[in-house]
């Protein structure tokens, strides 16, 4: 059976530095406050999933000891994303030292999706046994999460993140490669205030 690897992109939460697009409808503290909730679902479906898993800081946290865990992510080893000229190339390296220690299944995550549950992740995990790609679609065109079985870096090149654009290109680029792809169910991501209105409601 491949070992299964969880890798988890987060940053730490520091007034500021986080949710800028809700912090601009909603004030950096009450942005602050929804970044904190959203950490403490991903970390317990994290927890909930039992499968072994990094956290992958955006930057070096400012205080605390550096050899002990965050105290949002109990019990789970961390280090900090390599300096990239993107966010594929910071995950294409994740997912690249991952494969490289033995994992035979990686998938990653973000912190911005309330609906994310521990079941969804065993079921990443679990459709990397029959295909080569699991994708979780976002309903902003997007993804959640994404798995392989074996790095494809094509997958995590050339994207104009954080845009409509970034799941069909994805999938055009694994139907380009010739990848069986699994999707899992679309959910929405809370990245502005409307996403914020629609998840409360």
């Amino acid at each position: 059976m491949p070992t299964p690897h969880l890798l988890v992109f987060a940053r730490e939460p520091v007034l500021g530095r986080v949710k800028t697009r809700l912090a601009a409808g909603i004030g950096p503290a009450a942005a602050l406050a929804v970044y904190r909730e959203l950490l403490a679902l991903t970390a317990a479906a994290v927890a909930g999933a039992q499968i072994p898993a990094t956290l992958w800081l955006a930057e070096a946290p400012a205080v605390g000891d550096p050899a002990q865990p965050r105290p949002e992510w109990p019990g789970l080893p961390w280090r900090v994303q390599p300096a990239a000229d993107s966010l594929g190339g910071r995950m294409a390296q994740a997912f690249g030292e991952a494969f490289a220690a033995g994992a035979g299944r990686v998938v990653i995550i973000g912190t911005d999706c309330p609906g994310l549950s521990a079941e969804l992740l065993r079921q990443a995990f679990d459709q990397l046994l029959r295909h080569e790609v699991v994708v979780g679609p976002a309903a902003d065109g997007g993804y959640y999460l994404l798995g392989m079985n074996k790095l494809k870096a094509e997958l995590l090149a050339n994207k104009a993140w954080s845009t409509a654009s970034v799941l069909p290109d994805t999938l055009a680029d694994a139907a380009r490669l010739g990848l069986r792809v699994a999707q899992l169910p679309t959910l929405s991501d809370v990245d502005s205030a409307a996403d914020l209105a629609a998840w409360r409601g």
